[in-house]
């Protein structure tokens, strides 16, 4: 069943539509059709200037700054509660824009996010320490005070999302944002702009003072007047290391607050006494969820020798199962990348894995019968070394390799041998082992034989290394937001 959506193809800015400063359009396309769904304003540097202004204004002279926590937490169970009505148009959205498949479409990308603003509203912000009394004795020679450490909200902030997860990644960066009583200009990625848009909708009616959120969508120069203007007090990035450097760099001039989510090339360990089918699951999925478009996935699987062949077997298996097409059709369970560019640097860095000495086991190509959309058979290496390019390089596409072990220590070695340090697993039938070995492994993440089912709220999600910055999601989220001030007073 299709389900219909409409967007609006206007800027959001100072709580009401607006046309962009130029014509200048984007044009976004369906990864698996090809077809054009819409054309949105091309932000210019005015336009995201015109966005920050009113952000500040919102900021330093509205009320949602000082509002109560309590009194900010009803309007945002009031946007979830629009979301919650809407969900069905989001899924249809998003399985246009960013080519997802329908189950995950409804889960991740639309329906988790609306928890994780709930969990925000509901849980977080009533039992947070917005502000305590400070305690102890005053230091010798300093005499009594009494006082106290109150945490602020940051400023004017800059959220720039990624394309592959359109919805949750704006919606993780606005719901602690917004939260904190902090005040945003967002800006999607320019592939998938359409969802973002939408937070507009649920703005005006849950009624959001005007300028806490201001939605542009632009590219690099729309992004780069956001992450140099002078007003802006925090930028949150997602997106590839190379990008965030560059932001980082750009936010250093004013000395703006940065939080980085940058990606990873996070390893699976399969010990000998693993579970072999759960442990295939956790490889299958890194590899081909969202067509391995997930900064988190695990697509560096180390397997224990005495396994090995068996384990490759099974994964081959389910490869050679999977059903890449058209995420409108029911029976698709992997779907396109999101461009014909994230396609040709899939197809060369697995023409690179290959000159490497790597062994392709299956896929590598793009389907046959599928003359339009951005498609690509999954795929694994065998025969990896860790330092090979392809060991190294996040793929963003349906790639994973295989790299045998002999011990736990060398397992260890190889996982933390890496740029990244995202995420991780391991499967192991010991699982005191599991957590000793999780706790060396050098990631902001890690599970043991499969985690807990979805994306809990009240963890910490963030990397080590280049894998970023900072933290998301729940209080650690919230807290990046914030600002701490310590008010003291003679004590008499």
């Amino acid at each position: 069943m299709t389900t219909s959506y409409t967007f609006s193809s206007q800027l959001y800015i100072d709580g009401r539509r607006t046309d962009a400063s130029s014509d200048a359009r984007i044009v976004v396309r369906n990864p698996a059709t090809e077809e054009t769904i819409a054309e949105v304003p091309e932000a210019s540097p005015v336009d995201a200037r015109r966005a920050v202004e009113a952000a500040r204004r919102a900021f330093d002279e509205g009320p949602w700054p000082r509002m109560k926590p309590s009194e900010r937490a009803a309007v945002l169970l009031r946007m979830a509660e629009e979301m919650e009505r809407r969900l069905p148009e989001l899924v249809a959205v998003n399985m246009a824009e960013a080519g997802s498949v329908r189950p995950l479409a409804e889960t991740l990308q639309t329906l988790v996010p609306v928890a994780h603003l709930r969990d925000m509203a509901e849980r977080v912000m009533p039992a947070f320490a917005w502000e305590r009394p400070m305690e102890g004795t005053a230091a010798p020679g300093v005499g009594n005070a009494q006082g106290m450490v109150r945490r602020e909200p940051f400023g004017v902030c800059a959220l720039i999302a990624a394309y592959n997860f359109p919805f949750f990644l704006s919606m993780m960066k606005a719901i602690p944002a917004l939260a904190a009583g902090c005040t945003a200009v967002l800006k999607p990625a320019p592939q998938t702009p359409l969802e973002s848009l939408l937070l507009g909708d649920f703005a005006d009616a849950a009624g959001l003072p005007p300028g806490v959120l201001n939605i542009v969508t632009g590219g690099v120069e729309a992004g780069r007047e956001l992450t140099t203007h002078p007003l802006v007090d925090l930028v949150s990035f997602t997106g590839s290391d190379t990008v965030g450097r560059t932001v980082y760099a750009q936010a250093a001039a004013s000395m703006k607050k940065v939080v980085l989510e940058c990606g990873g090339k996070s390893a699976n360990i399969v010990r000998a006494d693993a579970d072999l089918d759960g442990a295939v699951r956790s490889s299958l999925a890194g590899i081909t969820t969202h067509a391995g478009q997930g900064c988190s996935l695990l697509t560096r699987t180390l397997v224990h020798e005495s396994v090995h062949d068996e384990f490759v077997g099974l994964l081959g298996a389910g490869l050679a199962a999977v059903r890449v097409g058209d995420p409108a059709d029911a029976t698709t369970t992997m779907g396109p990348l999101i461009s014909e560019a994230q396609r040709d640097k899939v197809e060369k860095l697995i023409r690179v894995g290959e000159e490497e000495g790597a062994r392709l086991a299956c896929g590598g190509r793009r389907p046959a019968g599928l003359g339009k959309g951005y498609f690509m058979e999954p795929t694994l290496f065998l025969d990896v070394d860790n330092s090979m390019t392809i060991a190294r390089t996040e793929f963003f596409g349906p790639v994973g390799v295989v790299i045998p072990f002999g011990s736990d220590e060398e397992a260890v070695r190889i996982a933390n041998d890496s740029p990244y340090g995202l995420s991780g697993g391991i499967w192991s039938a010991d699982t005191t082992t599991a957590h000793s070995l999780a706790s060396r492994i050098r990631a902001g993440g890690v599970t043991i034989n499969g985690g807990s089912a979805g994306v809990n709220p009240r963890a910490a999600f963030g990397g080590y290394k280049q894998s970023g910055l900072g933290r998301e999601w729940g209080e650690f989220g919230l807290s990046e937001y914030l600002q701490t001030k310590t008010v003291s007073w003679a004590a008499r």
